[in-house]
């Protein structure tokens, strides 16, 4: 670290805690990576919490002239939130939101992500304008730092056009909250210098017939390159000026530390339609006779796109005999009512009726028929992404044209593919707006390569300027990317304008240097990302981030992505043989952060645009690792049913001391103990589970005629009983049998069923030998008992439902609890619902299992009042590591206690879950059985019909 560094350090270590400031190799590596395909190494991260904080720190960057970048979700593209210097991430504190009363705006912190914005504003058919692709990963302040927009967006809905007001950071470290008249009052009063010089800019530039001009062409289109210049024009007062400027300027003129946005509609009435063209001339001529039609959005894909996804599962055959030049549109249009919405329709379709389509236009109105429509357009980024070459990073370039110039944009960018051997390339995007992306592969490994990536960007930007005077970043931002072209397409006067704007708000250059504008016109070829084949199970990813959200260790260590990131620069160093003492530090150090931490829950696979699961390179890494125990495994697995009833004593064990010391003593003594071990010994709470009593099947003979179902009670559920506290005693095989059997079913249990596992607990170790042992075990059993799979089987725990699901023969008819409850129970039962508020916990493993909705369906049965925490997801125990590593259960379950402390009681699918959400909660946790089984009553015949029975045991 540089000698200012380290003074600065200091400094901010009067301030700021130590656990926030960052500066080890291996984290600084990891936080300090973003989606872009650059990479800068920052010597400080600083983790602050608050408004004030954010500007003690500029303040004192100032002072030393120690450059500063804020860094948010990190989704960007262009290298805008990357530094080599200091960077200020946001911590837990920036997650708050207001709406107004009748939801015409929202208030949001900038650590708010877009998606949760809009999940705030759905009760009220409202939603934030801005709708980039990554808005279930970004947060507001990077979106509207980089006035992000999206597929619906367009120009009229961005952030700059739907911002009310900002409190904002300036490079002096003065705050100012742009909505206070009071706050105003004083910003005007000790910064009236920057505020006539801002007025005198505007009014230079209103006044410049040729510049004011140059910028209202500029912005008839999507324009994220360079500063917000409309700012100048479109406003007079400083004020409006300055905030506007802010939009845009990605963190290089102040930090905007909470936004007020005016929301827009959210029409719950949609109709898509995927419209096939034989010509992309054709396809365009579409686009502007649709853009003055009623439709939200218009989304082209190329040939070459649509090649790329013809062969996926559910594609129409016909697409694989499209023509060459063919070409199709995503459109949509939404109305607040149906009639309307189908007049629409009907403009729409008579708009374009004279155009020949290669196939009938149909629009449907169906949510998963329409779902899978853009499905296909978003499977066009992970298309590529799947098919790169490993060692090579995928480029998404973000350009403008005038929709009438479509057809020719498109074709010329189609002849600088060839020309720069650019096979696999395929544009998409925003055809309303004319905005297109263009997705290719490309290697930064040796200068050839470097080379062949520069001069496509230089013939694309010469036409995209010379001959189209269009956009050369249209929604993705400037950054790194498109820093040396910002001359070129605005003209050296606007440009020096930009220079003037940046001086006069970050005097001393502190805030985000090199990034928007930046004099050297290498800098888009510098600092370029390495991608080196680390392991096969992760080498296709992308460092986009949109993981980061879903993971439960995110707070604590690291995210699936910062995971790869580390382990590539592991492989890296492996390879080259360089930096011994660096490879051995990573190494070291990876065992807690990356390996000993990761619930490898899998939930990054359901957000991952290429379905990468890093849990199972963690599970592969503790393979390696624990080799030696193989055969200890083994013994485990063959004696199983030994393993379980020691587990039985041991939890027994524990709740009788626990009833001889009391809580308190309980917990002070095992704490001290786990600390005295050095952590080896496990943590104990007074959520801790008593043992289960051993499973006695009820003798009361089944109803004559009753539907069969095999019940597969987990191991946990075996042995893990109620807690101590909690208020109903009965164990969860009890409860599950009786409830069974109130909706009329004759419950059967397989034979030896002590011993019986999944595998779960051992593939989780990486033992995968062990694992499938067990599972192929359970398998036989299960063949045997369900007549090849004729009678279903009810398993009780969801990460066991998920693996038995993944691991064992088809035949057999696996249903979790949410599935045979929602599929099965929901009929035969009469529900009363209560007014009690309740909280439900949506596993890892029901997530996976596609169960939200179900989950959801079964609670609303039961409680008007569900109550859902939007910032949890996986509760991090992952089987035993809420035992053995608690402050990953702890980190992932922060923010539960708040969300449902007037909550009666919460609910989840998972004993072990329970046992973390019950203690981090303060209220009980148990199976959604209780409660079902709570809120129903039997029908008053639950005799099945022959055509009820076969359809049970056939399903």
């Amino acid at each position: 670290m540089k000698q200012t560094h380290r003074d600065f350090l200091a400094e901010l270590a009067r301030f700021i805690p130590e656990q926030r400031l960052i500066t080890d190799p291996l984290r600084t590596l990891a936080y300090g990576t973003d989606a872009s395909f650059y990479r800068l190494v920052p010597q400080i991260v600083v983790r602050a919490e608050s408004a004030s904080e954010v500007a003690r720190i500029i303040q004192l960057a100032n002072e030393k002239t120690i450059p500063v970048t804020f860094r948010a979700a990190g989704t960007s593209l262009s290298g805008q939130a990357i530094t080599d210097s200091v960077l200020i991430q946001l911590g837990d504190g920036w997650k708050g939101y207001k709406i107004n009363d009748d939801a015409t705006e929202i208030t949001l912190q900038p650590g708010v992500i877009g998606g949760q914005a809009n999940s705030y504003l759905s009760p009220y058919n409202k939603k934030i304008g801005p709708d980039p692709a990554s808005i279930n990963a970004a947060m507001i302040g990077g979106i509207a730092a980089n006035n992000a927009s999206g597929m619906c967006c367009g120009t009229a809905q961005n952030s700059y056009r739907t911002l009310k007001s900002m409190q904002l950071v300036l490079a002096d470290g003065t705050q100012v909250n742009t909505g206070d008249a009071d706050s105003v009052a004083r910003f005007k009063e000790s910064h009236k210098g920057l505020l006539d010089a801002l007025d005198s800019l505007g009014r230079q530039t209103r006044a410049n017939e040729a510049l004011h001009s140059r910028i209202e062409h500029k912005y008839r289109l999507k324009n994220t390159t360079g500063y917000a210049l409309n700012a100048l024009v479109d406003y007079q007062d400083p004020i409006e000026i300055l905030q506007h400027l802010m939009i845009g300027s990605e963190g290089t003129l102040g930090f905007m530390s909470e936004i007020t946005y005016q929301t827009v509609d959210e029409h719950p009435n949609k109709a898509s339609a995927l419209i096939f063209f034989n010509s992309v001339r054709t396809t365009c001529e579409a686009v502007a006779i649709l853009k003055k039609t009623p439709v939200s959005a218009v989304e082209l894909m190329d040939r070459a796109g649509l090649r790329s996804v013809e062969t996926k599962p559910g594609m129409p055959d016909f697409i694989k005999d499209l023509p060459d030049d063919a070409a199709a549109l995503l459109v949509e249009t939404r109305s607040a009512n149906p009639q309307q919405l189908a007049e629409q329709v009907q403009e729409i379709k008579a708009s374009i009726a004279a155009l020949e389509t290669a196939r009938p236009i149909e629009f449907t109105t169906d949510p998963e028929e329409y779902a899978k429509y853009w499905a296909i357009r978003k499977g066009l980024f992970p298309a590529i992404g799947a098919i790169r070459l490993t060692g090579t990073t995928v480029i998404i370039e973000d350009v403008a044209f005038p929709v009438d110039q479509l057809a020719d944009a498109v074709h010329d960018l189609h002849q600088l593919f060839k020309k720069w051997h650019y096979d696999e390339a395929l544009i998409f995007g925003h055809a309303l707006e004319g905005n297109l992306h263009f997705v290719f592969t490309q290697a930064f490994d040796n200068q050839e390569e470097i080379d062949r990536y520069d001069g496509l960007m230089m013939d694309v930007a010469n036409m995209v300027v010379g001959t189209y005077d269009g956009s050369l970043k249209a929604e993705h931002g400037t950054g790194r990317n498109m820093a040396p072209f910002v001359e070129l397409e605005w003209g050296q006067e606007a440009y020096q304008l930009m220079w003037d704007l940046k001086h006069l708000l970050d005097p001393r250059g502190i805030l985000n240097p090199g990034v928007v504008l930046n004099a050297n016109p290498h800098v888009h070829l510098e600092n370029l990302k390495p991608l080196p084949a680390a392991d096969a199970l992760v080498d296709k990813c992308i460092e986009c981030g949109f993981c980061e959200p879903t993971c439960p260790s995110r707070a604590l260590t690291l995210s699936p992505r910062q995971r790869i990131v580390i382990w590539r620069e592991i492989a890296r160093l492996e390879a080259t043989g360089e930096d011994a003492e660096r490879l051995a530090l990573l190494r070291k150090e990876y065992e807690y952060q990356g390996t000993d931490t990761c619930a490898a829950c899998g939930l990054c696979s359901t957000t991952c645009p290429v379905g990468i699961n890093t849990g199972d390179l963690t599970r592969s890494i503790r393979s390696r690792n624990n080799e030696s125990h193989t055969k200890l495994a083994q013994w485990l697995a063959d004696h199983y049913g030994t393993v379980e009833k020691v587990s039985r004593v041991a939890f027994a064990g524990a709740d009788l001391t626990h009833k001889l010391l009391g809580t308190k003593a309980m917990t002070n003594i095992t704490s001290s103990a786990r600390k005295l071990s050095g952590g080896r010994i496990q943590q104990w709470t007074p959520a801790m589970p008593k043992a289960a009593p051993k499973i006695k099947p009820t003798s009361t003979p089944p109803t004559a005629g009753a539907p069969k179902v095999v019940y597969l009670p987990s191991c946990a559920s075996r042995t893990m009983g109620p807690a101590r506290g909690d208020e109903d005693q009965t164990s969860l095989a009890t409860m599950t049998e009786a409830l069974l059997r109130k909706a009329g079913f004759e419950v059967i249990y397989p034979d030896n069923l002590d011993g019986l596992c999944c595998g779960m607990p051992f593939q989780s170790k990486g033992m995968f030998a062990a694992a499938d042992s067990k599972s192929s075990e359970i398998e036989q059993t299960l063949l045997k008992i369900t007549e090849n799979g004729n009678i279903p089987v009810y398993s009780d725990t969801s990460p066991c439902s998920l693996r038995l699901k993944d691991k064992i023969d088809t035949r057999l008819q696996i249903f979790d609890t949410v599935d045979f409850i929602d599929q099965f129970l929901m009929d035969r039962l009469i529900f009363q619902q209560t007014n009690e508020p309740v909280a439900l916990h949506i596993t890892c493993s029901a997530t996976r299992l596609g169960q939200a909705a179900k989950l959801k369906r079964i609670m609303s049965a039961c409680s008007s009042q569900v109550v859902i925490p939007d910032q949890i997801t996986c509760c991090g125990f992952a089987g035993d590591k809420g035992f053995s590593t608690p402050e990953l259960n702890a980190s992932a379950l922060r923010t539960l206690k708040g969300a449902v402390e007037h909550c009666e009681a919460g609910y989840s699918t998972s004993r072990t879950c329970e046992i973390g959400l019950s203690h981090h909660s303060g209220i009980d946790y148990k199976s959604i059985v209780y409660l079902v089984d709570r809120c129903t009553q039997p029908k008053l015949s639950n005799r099945p019909t022959t055509e009820e029975n076969n359809r049970i045991q056939t399903h």
